[in-house]
């Protein structure tokens, strides 16, 4: 029987036995063997397996009764599925960013709702993803959002700024972009750039292919609209990236094509916000409030380089490339990224008009990778802000950002709150500034 099946003792014992499927070459062959219908025994195996499979049984009916619709009707289900999913909007806090808050931010708020008191003016002068000033606009009378980066400013205008917008409208034009096949587009400066780098290159045209849309409808669009749109896009192909988070490096692997489908952010309107695209030192110097809150690049990583794609895709001045990973020449260098940080940090600290200096900062310094430490050391923080007033430091455990190569254990985020003494503070100006 060995001989005839081809099937060893041992594993046709445990098939006879019930403790193993056969495989169909197998069930073909015991079918023959005992001249017994080989189409039943592959419907019996098919439905142990699922029957096997099964983690809830008491739902099996249900379960059964959705999976026989699936097989009679195909793929109407995956795309009744998909259209269910691409009809819910992209919120703020779901892109892929260094240092990003959003898992913070309801412990952030709630420590400044404890510590602080007659808030009216809430400024966020490194907003990044914008995810604090996203609550903060919930409950302050005014909020400025400020960041150096055209696409960061690019985005709050799109979710947060107050403007007309027609939202059948965007969905329109969105939808006529879902439908764009790669194969019938040109290439253009994002695919000859960026494909088969940073995206696959099918992707990498429909990506350049939208934006030169997107810039020759701008007279028939409203800012808002405008901004919407450039946000929907830099959100939609966030995920899509052939990076670990950001731009600073591409992953060097065949890249597996994936659909790209626009799905429209969560756009809202508010008038209680100004946006701001300022060196957060000078626009220091303009603007008074009653609390501001401080989120600066603490080690030598650039934001503007790591994200350079989307300052490119943003600007859309198609500038000359460099280096393999094909970044402009620089613009906007931060000094909080270079060992002049710790001065550049006292004077904009000591030349805000503010009641209350919030400061969030993690503790990267002790990180292995060189370009991970912080330029600013915890005692330096707490030393320049105790000249400025009273103040109290917060600590909550947090899973950072890996870019790759950072790694290090015990990792926290502290918040320090600063109660402002402004005549501790103008008395400590000078000496400080002197250091």
């Amino acid at each position: 029987m060995q001989q005839e099946l081809g099937i060893d003792l041992t594993l046709l014992s445990k098939i006879e036995n019930g403790k193993r499927l056969p495989t169909i070459e197998q069930l073909q062959k015991l079918s023959k063997f005992y001249n017994y219908d080989d189409k039943l025994l592959i419907i019996q195996r098919e439905s142990d397996k699922i029957a096997n499979s099964l983690e809830y049984p008491e739902l099996a009916t249900e379960t059964l009764k959705v999976a026989e619709d699936k097989i009679k009707y195909g793929n109407q289900y995956i795309q009744l599925f998909q259209d269910t999913i691409y009809q819910k909007p992209i919120p703020i806090e779901s892109r892929r960013y260094i240092g990003s808050k959003a898992k913070l931010t309801e412990w952030i708020m709630n420590l400044i709702d404890k510590e602080t008191e007659n808030i009216n003016t809430f400024v966020d002068i490194f907003a990044g993803t914008a995810s604090v000033s996203n609550q903060a606009i919930q409950k302050y009378n005014q909020v400025i959002i400020n960041d150096i980066l055209y696409a960061n400013n690019v985005i709050y205008k799109g979710f947060l700024k107050k403007g007309k917008w027609d939202k059948a409208k965007l969905n329109d034009i969105i939808t006529n972009y879902n439908r764009l096949d790669a194969d019938l587009i040109d290439e253009n400066y994002f695919s000859e750039n960026f494909g088969g780098k940073f995206y696959e290159h099918n992707t990498a045209k429909l990506i350049g292919y939208i934006r030169q849309d997107i810039e020759n409808l701008k007279p028939e669009l409203t800012d808002k609209e405008y901004n919407i749109l450039l946000t929907t896009l830099i959100y939609n192909i966030d995920k899509l990236a052939n990076t670990v988070g950001h731009f600073d490096a591409y992953i060097k692997k065949p890249i597996k094509p994936r659909p790209l489908r626009l799905r429209l952010i969560d756009a809202q309107d508010f008038d209680n916000v100004k946006i701001y695209r300022e060196d957060a030192n000078k626009l220091a110097q303009q603007i008074n409030s009653d609390l501001v809150y401080i989120d600066p690049p603490y080690n030598s990583r650039q934001y503007n380089r790591f994200y350079h794609l989307y300052e490119t895709l943003v600007k859309w001045d198609k500038p000359k490339l460099y280096g393999v990973a094909l970044k402009p020449a620089p613009e906007n260098n931060s000094l909080y990224c270079t060992t002049k940080a710790k001065n550049a940090f006292k004077h904009l600290v000591l030349h805000l008009n503010t009641n209350f200096l919030v400061v969030s900062y993690n503790n990267t310094y002790n990180s292995k990778s060189h370009s991970s430490e912080n330029k600013i050391k915890l005692e330096e923080i707490e030393y320049i802000l105790n000249k400025c007033g009273k103040t109290k430091i917060f600590e909550c455990s947090h899973r950072f950002f890996n870019t790759g190569k950072t790694e290090f254990d015990n990792h926290k985020e502290l918040l320090f709150i600063t109660e402002v003494d402004e005549k501790r503070k103008n008395k400590s100006l000078t000496s400080l500034l002197c250091r």
